[in-house]
């Protein structure tokens, strides 16, 4: 259990312009093209802004050696864009991380705490030729050592937006996070050879600032799973409240781990990706009733992992 200090809050997550933001996420209709920070998801509903991370003053920004970068006092982001050459995500996926790697170690702010990976099929093939799971491969390829002790949190989810590029953003920090994993799911790095030849690499949540007055928890991509067993096939309401049940313990978990309260209504910002737009109207209503801030919630059209499921959350959340 951490005691808090009088050290301010170093991350902070807004839907509103923040001068300054060391990273702005887009959406794929909105704004221009360009943004490296564009997910290629379609907004479906929820602020237009984007979310908007601040992490203090920026004291470096460039755009070179194939990344963006920007870089804080506590906090750094670099967003890495390669193109597919024949659709070969597993090459992809291993220039990526091998450049992400080369970038970040040597670097003020050598520790991955949170990662989004997006591009486009990613269930597209059979068994171990899943695009998913060759992108798993590759990953795992240019990896190091000490990305796999914990893995940070992270996010796989096929885009709505077919850009032939594979697309990785990472938040790095000074310091390392705490990594958490949810008491009622297997650890991804953990899942049995069924799920490919190389198991996910993620933690289930990252626990940030555990020495300052207001810990930031970021919750990974998470979704109707029990132990490393999907639940629910077919029934997009019965998800979305496992989904959620699973995000509530992991939010317990991190009070336990930090000595805060953290709680849906220290929601700061909430992603649901949706595999059919069809069901907005269904995850909207999921969300009102388990009392998230409706305000600080975007849905979009993006596919998860794992072809059998509909919806998959992500968020940011602020102790108490």
């Amino acid at each position: 259990m951490n005691t808090p200090s009088s050290a301010p809050a170093r991350l902070r997550i807004t839907h509103a312009e923040c001068e300054g933001a060391l990273i702005r996420f887009e959406f794929a209709n909105t704004h221009a093209v360009d943004n490296p920070l564009r997910v290629p998801c379609a907004r479906l509903a929820g602020p237009d802004e984007g979310e908007w991370w601040w992490a203090g003053s920026l004291t470096e920004t460039a755009d070179t050696c194939g990344a963006a970068w920007a870089h804080g006092e506590q906090y750094a982001m670099v967003a890495i864009s390669v193109p597919e050459r024949d659709g070969d995500i597993e090459a992809a996926a291993s220039q990526a991380y091998e450049r992400l790697i080369t970038c970040v170690r040597p670097s003020g702010h050598p520790y991955l705490l949170r990662i989004w990976n997006y591009f486009s099929a990613i269930n597209e093939g059979e068994g171990d030729g899943e695009r998913y799971r060759r992108f798993c491969v590759g990953r795992a390829r240019s990896v190091d050592g000490r990305f796999n002790d914990p893995p940070p949190a992270a996010t796989a989810i096929g885009g709505s937006e077919n850009t032939g590029m594979l697309q990785v953003i990472a938040l790095c920090s000074r310091a390392p996070a705490i990594a958490l994993e949810n008491p009622r799911q297997t650890p991804a790095w953990q899942y049995p050879r069924e799920f490919g030849p190389v198991s996910p690499g993620f933690s289930r949540g990252a626990l940030l600032d555990a020495d300052s007055d207001t810990p930031r928890l970021l919750a990974s991509g998470t979704a109707s799973i029990i132990g490393h067993v999907s639940q629910h096939v077919g029934d997009t309401a019965a998800q979305l409240v496992e989904s959620l049940a699973n995000l509530e313990a992991l939010l317990a978990e991190g009070s336990a781990r930090s000595g805060r309260i953290f709680s849906f209504a220290g929601c700061e910002a909430l992603r649901v990706y949706l595999r059919d737009p069809a069901d907005l109207s269904l995850a909207q209503a999921a969300i009102v009733s388990s009392g998230l801030p409706a305000d600080r919630v975007v849905y979009v059209q993006g596919d998860v992992c794992r072809r059998e499921l509909a919806v998959e959350l992500e968020g940011v959340f602020a102790a108490s």
